[in-house]
């Protein structure tokens, strides 16, 4: 049985800033599966997969700060990807008294599983990275040459006003969303993505989107190899891992299996598969990968 007939719950969690919105699949008397979804993505990401994973593994599919309908960060306070989500799934897990999770990530997601399960090794059974490995690993002067640029650009956006951010018709915003993803996404995707990625304005026409403006600028905050090698080291669960064909194109693509070959030294057991489909192939094309998912989660041998 599938989740295929279920309809997720809206969920709200309460935190210091706001609130942190998510989908819950499934059962509430059980521990879910916890989803992350990628960098200006949105819980919807796994709208499609999840209805073709197994009934009985609930699944909570969460809106990082600044993403969906999650609250935007307060003025001033600057977005560091990686380690804001790293502290988010640490806060929802504390909330909910939850042991030995199970994360599920896509793109900026699988990073932030990465460093979870690298951090809380303890506190991790299970670690699905869907296109990515780890974080996205630069070279130390690229690093350092990019941070006056990012600083600049945030206190650029900071000072947006209400009236100010562009607004488009429907059919422009998906046009507009499936152009910026370069081929990632079908427009059936975008569609998908946009149920809470954007919201009617309130002071002109038609939709922007939802998200905080201040996430394009993530030059801050990065690491090296030799950061990312050492936080691999540390990982001690289940790995999956789910590579498209051609999937994410990195900087330096050897890293990924570098990254790969140093988690499986520490690691229980680590499975990878590629499979052809873009770097958004759990949401474009979910029955390519929901099998390995399912067999992983239910601890059936890859």
């Amino acid at each position: 049985m599938l989740h295929t007939d279920t309809t997720p719950e809206e969920i709200k969690i309460e935190v210091p800033w706001g609130h942190v919105n998510g989908k819950w699949w499934g059962a509430r008397d059980k521990q879910p599966v916890i989803a992350i979804h990628g960098w200006q993505d949105n819980a919807g990401s796994f709208d499609t997969l999840v209805p073709l994973l197994s009934a009985d593994i609930p699944v909570l599919c969460i809106d990082l700060p600044g993403h969906g309908l999650s609250s935007h960060y307060p003025p001033g306070q600057f977005y560091y990807i990686f380690w804001d989500g790293l502290t988010l799934v640490r806060r929802i897990v504390k909330h909910f008294k939850w042991r030995k999770v199970t994360i599920v990530g896509h793109s900026l997601g699988g990073a932030i599983g990465f460093l979870y399960a690298a951090t809380f090794p303890d506190d991790i059974d299970k670690l699905v990275s869907l296109d990515i490995v780890s974080p996205a690993v630069r070279e130390i002067p690229k690093i350092v040459g990019l941070t006056g640029q990012a600083i600049d650009r945030f206190l650029k956006y900071e000072h947006l006003t209400q009236d100010s951010i562009p607004c488009y018709d429907y059919d422009e915003m998906i046009d507009l969303v499936v152009d910026a993803y370069n081929g990632s996404l079908t427009r059936r995707s975008g569609e998908i993505l946009m149920k809470r990625g954007m919201v009617s304005s309130t002071v002109g026409y038609g939709y922007h989107f939802s998200r905080d403006v201040r996430l394009k600028v993530p030059g801050v905050g990065f690491l090296s190899l030799d950061m990312v090698l050492e936080y691999a080291s540390k990982i001690t669960c289940e790995v999956l891992n789910i590579r498209g064909k051609p999937g994410m194109v990195f900087d330096r693509p050897e890293n990924y299996h570098i990254v790969l070959d140093k988690i499986k030294e520490s690691a229980k057991s680590v499975q990878y598969v590629e499979v052809e489909g873009t770097h958004h192939l759990h949401l474009n094309n979910p029955e390519r990968i929901s099998h390995y998912i399912n067999d992983f989660l239910k601890g059936r041998a890859g």
